[in-house]
């Protein structure tokens, strides 16, 4: 057995000189970040271990996200490193001030009518909060403060592409608690500014670039990463269709379909998602 585990440390060396064993490796792969590269993977890992949280506890998210090369200037996919909600808890409490929160309040529901991002012709109806308002409290001077965030529905949903103003599926599905995360992730970051200023994944989910230009130019003297080949968007919007008649007709299974279409192409998240609401 410890032949075994130092020829496995000797062939990944790299993962050895962060202490991640063997079965560590293959939880973080196959539960944790399941089909992302193995640089994104220890990207996380490197990003959790630089602010001494437990990457096991999956406080960082990987998001495929278009990012705008400074060499070329091409935008190009990238899986970017976001902390999730649970990583600004997890900040929050320890820096043992933190005081608890109210629930959160919803503005008025309002129901809406989408064209159909798929099928031409329909709509879909979606019921939304108009705003939320999330409050966590502080203890400054032994006393409690309270941080209030409001945050509208209409200014933070994510489309289900860039083709449609319809809401992508886990808007659709969760709009109070998706809006809720975001309204709390801006009531913490009010509250403790060394929270850092970026976006949580929940914020980004469903969103396909960073507005702001980012340099990713290689180092020097260094190979730049190899690009992930992701599937297209305007491909995924055209046999979107023809996939979900497959499963309703019970030829498919989601799957299958998102095996058969990731051997062409990595997938989103968001993408797998879509695949797999379809129901038979």
């Amino acid at each position: 057995m410890t032949t075994e585990v130092s020829t496995w440390a000797s062939q990944n060396q790299s993962l050895a000189q962060r202490g991640i064993d063997e079965s560590t490796w293959n939880a973080l792969c196959n539960t944790l970040y399941p089909g992302a590269r193995t640089e994104s993977v220890l990207l996380a890992v490197d990003y959790c271990r630089s602010r001494q949280l437990d990457f096991m506890l999956k406080p960082v998210h990987l998001v495929p996200m278009q990012v705008k090369n400074a060499q070329t200037g091409q935008k190009e996919w990238r899986d970017v490193p976001m902390p999730g909600i649970g990583m600004y808890r997890i900040q929050a409490d320890r820096s043992k001030n933190y005081a608890g929160a109210d629930e959160p309040e919803f503005g008025p529901t309002i129901e809406a009518h989408f064209d159909h991002p798929y099928n031409q012709g329909q709509q879909i109806t979606v019921r939304y909060p108009e705003w939320c308002k999330y409050t966590v409290y502080k203890i400054i001077s032994g006393q409690r403060v309270a941080f209030t965030s409001k945050e509208y529905w209409l200014e933070n949903y994510a489309t289900a592409s860039s083709k449609t103003d319809a809401p992508n599926a886990m808007w659709k599905k969760r709009p109070f608690g998706q809006l809720a995360k975001c309204a709390e992730a801006q009531a913490l970051r009010k509250a403790w500014p060394e929270i850092g200023s970026e976006p949580t994944a929940e914020e980004m989910l469903g969103k396909s670039h960073i507005d702001e230009e980012i340099d990713i130019t290689p180092p020097r003297n260094e190979p730049a990463p190899a690009q992930i080949a992701y599937y297209p968007q305007e491909s995924f919007d055209k046999n979107f269709p023809q996939w979900q008649a497959a499963i309703e007709a019970g030829k498919r299974t989601p799957e299958q379909i998102v095996k058969m279409v990731g051997s062409k192409g990595a997938l989103t998240e968001e993408q797998k998602q879509q695949i797999m609401e379809v129901q038979a």
